[in-house]
């Protein structure tokens, strides 16, 4: 694992010395170089360069722009170059900066392994001074909220929500017109698939068009369902299990079974999350598989009615599986993570961008976006949608698993959502097996 990061270092740092023979500007997403020396009467301003993928729509992304922008107009001092960029990119063009070393100076971070991707490659540092010099909102966080974005005992960031990633949301009164309940069990999803077709009704709406969607919302707790968590954490590690495995292998058949049997809608792979969560919405489909961001879309895009008829639980129980079925996968949210070149005024100046958009205020006005936090707060549910709810109550009362991307190298959670594709399409599971096997082994040098 050293000598893989020390690679990486020596690799990085030819880059930099490369850049360091150009022309010397900074491009825009590039971090600004600290402690340059002021010329004389010269104002004293602060650059700092921001990227997140609040780009949307929905109440939360309003909610968070808002935030940047009272953030600015309080802070004339501080120019903000900011990167807005839409969430299916926003993981592609965050790894190519890093590749190249020209990460901005603060940015939306994932929990997991792309923290400790990004601490393995010297690019981020960590927060422990900002939340150390605010204890009381450090101490207002839930147990276990840093742990995924906590390495070597140092803090590199502070969950600004809580992400359940898979969870069936139904349409009550599309169930009930055909005489279907909720399904709890395989048997009885695939029964509802049949008649949900007879009738006409797309049974599951799904946007798999960006690849993430059927392994973060399907396979993370359904493939759970089958292995059990211990087998997936050792496979993951590649200590004791192995992705071709006879036990990945029918989770993967069992996950084509359910797309052959015609549960999603034709063109799944050709939509992307958001026109399926408007799919669902506007009751083009009876069920919904995806995680707890989903309910600030619907909230802003359903009608009240139809938000009314909304149900939300866990995915159905499988045969002999060795997971608990009364769970679903989830990490706690996104953070904002601090380059590793920050320093001086700006580090100042980026702490206070920190806190602005993950301190007490902005959790309490995600929550209100109709978003989960992983932060103590009591919740009014006259200011929430009843999904939001229903579904607030249901995080609270089961077990939550881990979620494939966050525990899997890059390179093994590109083979997964690339597989998945596949194997929705007709490809054979147990050569996707293998090609997922064979991308993670390589990736931890096993």
């Amino acid at each position: 694992m050293r000598t893989r990061w020390m690679t990486m270092l020596v690799v990085l740092l030819a880059v930099s010395l490369l850049s360091a023979c150009g022309s010397g500007g900074t491009d825009a997403g590039q971090s600004w170089p600290g402690g340059e020396a002021k010329e004389e009467g010269e104002a004293e301003r602060v650059k700092l360069s921001l990227w997140h993928n609040f780009t949307g729509d929905d109440l939360r992304a309003k909610a968070i722009r808002d935030i940047i922008e009272t953030y600015q107009r309080e802070h004339p001092d501080i120019t903000l170059d900011i990167q807005a960029i839409p969430p299916d990119g926003y993981k592609t063009r965050l790894k190519t900066v890093a590749a190249a070393n020209e990460m901005p100076d603060v940015f939306l971070m994932w929990p997991g392994m792309m923290t400790k991707e990004f601490h393995g490659g010297g690019l981020i540092q960590p927060i422990d001074d900002l939340l150390d010099s605010k204890a009381e909102w450090k101490g207002g966080f839930l147990p276990g909220s840093f742990d995924d974005f906590t390495i070597d005992g140092r803090i590199y960031s502070a969950p600004m929500g809580l992400s359940p990633t898979s969870i069936l949301y139904y349409n009550e009164e599309i169930l009930s017109r055909y005489g279907l309940q909720v399904p709890k069990t395989w048997d009885e999803l695939l029964a509802a698939v049949k008649t949900l077709n007879e009738n006409k009704v797309t049974p599951i709406a799904l946007g798999n068009k960006a690849a993430w969607l059927a392994q973060s919302s399907i396979l993370s707790s359904f493939a759970d369902r089958v292995t059990g968590t211990e087998w997936f954490l050792k496979a993951a590690n590649q200590d004791g299990a192995k992705f071709t495995d006879p036990e990945f292998v029918r989770a993967l058949e069992l996950l084509q079974q359910l797309q052959q049997a015609g549960a999603f809608q034709i063109g799944f792979n050709s939509i992307d999350n958001t026109q399926m969560e408007m799919m669902f919405a506007q009751g083009q489909a009876a069920m919904m598989i995806d995680g707890g961001w989903a309910l600030t879309n619907l909230s802003a895009n359903a009608s009240p009615e139809a938000l009314k008829s909304m149900g939300a639980t866990v995915l159905p129980s499988v045969p002999d599986g060795k997971g608990d079925p009364n769970s679903t996968s989830g990490v706690v949210g996104v953070g904002l993570g601090l380059s590793a070149k920050v320093d001086g005024k700006r580090k100042d100046a980026a702490y206070e961008l920190i806190y602005a958009l993950s301190g007490p205020e902005a959790q309490k006005r995600t929550l209100e976006a109709n978003q989960l936090v992983s932060y103590k707060l009591d919740l009014d549910e006259g200011t929430v949608s009843p999904l939001f709810a229903k579904v607030y109550q249901l995080v609270n009362e089961v077990k939550r698993t881990p979620v494939y991307d966050a525990v899997m190298t890059s390179a093994g959670a590109d083979a997964v959502n690339n597989g998945l594709q596949e194997l929705l399409m007709g490809g054979n599971p147990e050569e996707i097996a293998r090609k997922i096997q064979e991308a993670q082994a390589k990736s931890l040098g096993r």
